[in-house]
């Protein structure tokens, strides 16, 4: 735990990637099997569900700490992060808790959810005095499942494949799927051979697009590239293995039961058969995402739900054919494969052309001719084209060069700060999170929230201005005096009778700060929906 403790303060205290790679290599080098694989599993992105209810843990900390509720929350305030909170005011600790990692977590935290309170109470008052200050941080970000740090997969699967030898990408296809943390685990992950007790539904990894930066003829000849539409669905591939079918989102997420049709139709597929593509609502033609969302999270799926948003995957590249992994072959072999397969695939089809369709290729002269069938991007329900270079192979997560997405540009709109929350992380004890209104009959209706877009210098001036030009407190929420204006950009808006504006948009991000307007020009309700023509 002391080891896994000075590993999260290492990587918590620079942004340096060699830096971040240097303490992570010494760290396998040294950890116990059981431990790096929780750590690998932590530092990917999971966590425990929270062990503790936070009202429980702000009462025994004022307790141990002698400190009034008052004043905690007061410290709260200021600090933004509970973890951090809870460990400012209990007394500094030079002791050491000597476990390991796998221990603390498997033998001394999950067991206390759903525990009596006196037993959790007992357990974490022995864990706070028995910790020192490092630990105690790193277990109560673990307890509160706040646990974030800056090192995302692909950068601990880059520092593995250091310290192991283990190549990136086999430690990258051997992290996908459903996995859980152990000493067994981790000597399949980085052994020298394929044991054979892999899942059977195991996905690739995803691979990913830059935004393109430049124009398009810096790309070189066109004909190197082959041009389809970026499709505003659910990435997903589609694995056929044992007679088994299994899909999974670009997020790891099993969605299988979630696609009874999809299911139903890859029963064609031969075995051994991984598809990449786009979940799409379709009924004769793209639906727009907000059909597909209306299925989205629900665990049962009746009729009704079915037949108002019946999906298809569209099929835009084969990744692994006969059971073979033809990750490597160019892109161009693959789509022969592919189209090939679908061809194949829709004769013998229960139901010829759904369930699985071919992603159709934007055939053009020149970059120009391309550029204004981009144009045409919304009438297809697209976000605009995706560029693949025809001799790439299929990789791992998201290197330069090699797949862009040129997408339209986004929808715009000036509107007005209203509501104002701490961050996280780093941001904690600054505002960050903003929430955003336009004018209706004179009042002004929140219509989205946003958290991105601002310089360093922009939130510092933001914050500071909610902190002096605040209203009303609403929790961790604070009404602020509407006087700041900012373009606010989206990708898409449809109808919603969960939003007070009667809309919800999609991908809500700030554009620039319109310190050149004063509120009374913000946009208005009417002009934000035909903008996007609701």
């Amino acid at each position: 735990m002391k080891d896994f403790a000075q590993l999260y303060s290492s990587l918590d205290a620079t942004n340096k990637t060699n830096e971040k790679v240097a303490a992570l290599v010494a760290y396998f080098h040294e950890a116990k099997p059981a431990d790096a694989a929780w750590t690998i599993y932590l530092l990917s992105g999971n966590k425990p569900r929270q062990i503790i209810p936070v009202r429980k843990l702000c009462q025994w900390a004022s307790e141990a700490a002698n400190v009034e509720p008052w004043l905690f929350e007061e410290c709260y305030e200021a600090v933004g992060d509970l973890a951090e909170t809870i460990n400012l005011i209990l007394p500094v600790s030079d002791r050491e808790i000597d476990v390991t990692l796998a221990e603390c977590i498997e033998t001394r935290l999950l067991p206390l959810r759903g525990a009596a309170e006196e037993e959790q109470h007992a357990a974490i008052l022995e864990l706070w005095q028995n910790c020192s200050s490092q630990q105690r941080f790193v277990l109560l970000k673990l307890i509160t499942g706040a646990f974030r740090v800056g090192a995302s997969q692909r950068l601990v699967t880059r520092s593995l494949a250091q310290a192991t030898g283990v190549a990136v990408e086999t430690l990258a296809h051997r992290l996908m799927g459903d996995w859980k943390p152990s000493a067994e685990f981790y000597a399949r992950l980085v052994g020298t051979k394929d044991n054979g007790e892999e899942f059977t539904g195991t996905p690739y990894p995803f691979f990913l697009a830059h935004p393109l930066e430049s124009e398009p003829d810096q790309l070189g000849d066109v004909d190197a590239w082959q041009v389809e539409w970026k499709w505003d669905g659910i990435r997903a591939q589609v694995i056929r293995r044992d007679g088994e079918t299994f899909i999974w989102s670009r997020g790891e997420e099993l969605m299988t039961d979630s696609f009874p049709e999809i299911v139903t139709a890859s029963e064609a597929l031969p075995d051994g058969t991984v598809l990449d593509g786009e979940l799409l609502a379709w009924k004769e033609g793209v639906l727009p995402f907000a059909v597909m969302q209306k299925r989205i999270g629900r665990k049962k799926l009746g009729k009704k739900i079915l037949s108002d948003a019946p999906v298809v995957l569209m099929a835009f590249d084969l990744l692994e054919s006969g059971g073979t992994d033809i990750r490597q072959i160019t892109m161009a072999e693959r789509r022969v494969q592919l189209q090939k397969l679908v061809s194949e695939f829709s004769k013998f089809s229960s139901e010829p052309q759904k369930g699985i369709l071919l992603s159709p290729l934007v055939n053009a002269d020149s970059w120009q001719q391309l550029a204004q069938f981009r144009q045409t991007s919304r009438e297809n329900n697209a976000e605009g084209l995706m560029l693949k270079r025809r001799d790439s192979a299929d990789g791992v997560g998201r290197p330069r060069g090699e797949w862009w997405k040129w997408k339209i540009e986004p929808y715009t709109i000036d509107a007005v700060l209203i509501y104002a929350q701490r961050g996280t992380g780093r941001r904690a004890s600054l505002y960050t999170d903003y929430t955003f209104a336009v004018w209706n009959d004179g009042q002004l209706v929140p219509f989205a929230k946003a958290y991105s877009g601002l310089t360093d210098e922009e939130i510092a001036e933001v914050d500071d201005f909610v902190r002096k030009r605040t209203i009303e407190r609403f929790g961790p929420v604070r009404s602020v005096t509407p006087k700041l204006v900012f373009e606010i950009a989206f990708e898409n808006i449809q109808a919603s009778k969960r939003h007070k504006s009667g809309v919800a948009v999609r991908f809500p991000r700030i554009k620039r700060w319109r310190k050149d307007k004063s509120p009374e020009q913000a946009d208005t309700l009417k002009h934000l929906l035909s903008r996007a023509q609701v």
